[in-house]
C-alpha cells in the first residue's frame, strides 16, 4: 500500500502502481512522456500537442475545461492527472466517480520540482524523475548566473485580447518573469489573470518590455502596434507561450529559450 498526498492536499492510497493514465493537462502529458510512461498513457486532451504522435496513438477525451466522461470511463483508467488551474473543481469531482484524480498546483519552480518528484513516486519511475530534476537544476543554476548582471526591467505579459488580460501575481508565468529579472507591472493587481485597460499602462507601471504570448490568444502585428501606442517606447516582443506557461520537463527547453530572448532584448 502506497499513500501519497497531491499538491492540493488530497491523500491518495494505492495498492499498486497506477498503470493506465488519463492526462488532462498538455504540459503534464509531455512530462509523463519524458518520464518514460508513454505506454501507460491511455487518454489525453485535444490540446496535448507534445509529443506530436500522441494525437494519433492516444484517445482524445475532450479539452481541459470540458471532458467526455463516458470516453474516460470506457478507458478504465487507474488515475487521472489534473491541475488546479487548468481543470475545474466540477470536472475533478465528476472524475472521482471513475478513479482517483491527482491534482497538481504549479505556481513556482519549486512546485514544479515537487510535481516531478511526486510523479516519480506515484508511477515508480524515481530514477527518471531524478534525472529530469537534476538536468533542470543544473540548467537553472547556469541560467541564473547568466542573467545575474542583467538589469531589472519593468514588463507586462499579455495573454488575451477583448478584454485585454495579463499574467498577474501568484502565477507560474510571474515566477518565470521574476527569474528573468523582469518586474511584472501588474503583479499588484487583484486576481491571477486580471483584465487591464491598455490606455492606463503608463500610469500603472509604464513597462519597458511588453510580451505578447502565442497562447492562449494568437496576438498579431496589429495588436503589438495597438498596445505599444500606450507605452513610452516599450519593446513589444512576441514570445512562445509554452516556454512561459508550460511546467514539467518543458522548463529545461524554456531556460535555453530565455537565454536567446535576452540576446534579442540586449
Amino acid at each position: 500500500m502506497k499513500t501519497l498526498t497531491d499538491q492540493i492536499g488530497q491523500e491518495h492510497c494505492f495498492e499498486q502502481t497506477p498503470q493506465k493514465i488519463v492526462s488532462l493537462v498538455p504540459s503534464q502529458t509531455e512530462l509523463l512522456y519524458d518520464l518514460g510512461l508513454e505506454n501507460s498513457i491511455v487518454g489525453i486532451t485535444k490540446f496535448c500537442v507534445h509529443p506530436y504522435h500522441f494525437k494519433s496513438t492516444k484517445k482524445i477525451i475532450g479539452g481541459t475545461k470540458k471532458v467526455h466522461l463516458e470516453k474516460i470511463r470506457l478507458l478504465k483508467p487507474d488515475i487521472v492527472i489534473a491541475n488546479k488551474e487548468e481543470n475545474t473543481p466540477e470536472i475533478v469531482e465528476q472524475l472521482k466517480t471513475i478513479c482517483p484524480v491527482w491534482v497538481t498546483d504549479i505556481k513556482t519552480i519549486e512546485d514544479n520540482f515537487r510535481m516531478i518528484s511526486d510523479f516519480g513516486q506515484l508511477f515508480n519511475c524515481r530514477t527518471e524523475a531524478q534525472k529530469w530534476s537534476d538536468k533542470i537544476q543544473f540548467a537553472l543554476t547556469d541560467f541564473t548566473k547568466s542573467v545575474q548582471d542583467v538589469p531589472v526591467r519593468k514588463a507586462a505579459y499579455f495573454i488575451w485580447k477583448n478584454p485585454h488580460m495579463v499574467a498577474g501575481s501568484d502565477t507560474y508565468i510571474n515566477n518565470l518573469l521574476s527569474l528573468n529579472n523582469f518586474e511584472n507591472i501588474y503583479a499588484s493587481k487583484p486576481g491571477r489573470y486580471p483584465e487591464v485597460e491598455i490606455k492606463k499602462m503608463r500610469l500603472e507601471g509604464d513597462p519597458e518590455v511588453v510580451f505578447l504570448s502565442s497562447e492562449p490568444y494568437p496576438f498579431k502585428d496589429e495588436d503589438a502596434f495597438e498596445i505599444g501606442r500606450f507605452t513610452h517606447h516599450a519593446k513589444t516582443v512576441f514570445v512562445d507561450g509554452e516556454m512561459f506557461s508550460w511546467y514539467g520537463s518543458r522548463l529545461l527547453k524554456a531556460l535555453a529559450y530565455f537565454k536567446k530572448l535576452h540576446e534579442r532584448l540586449a
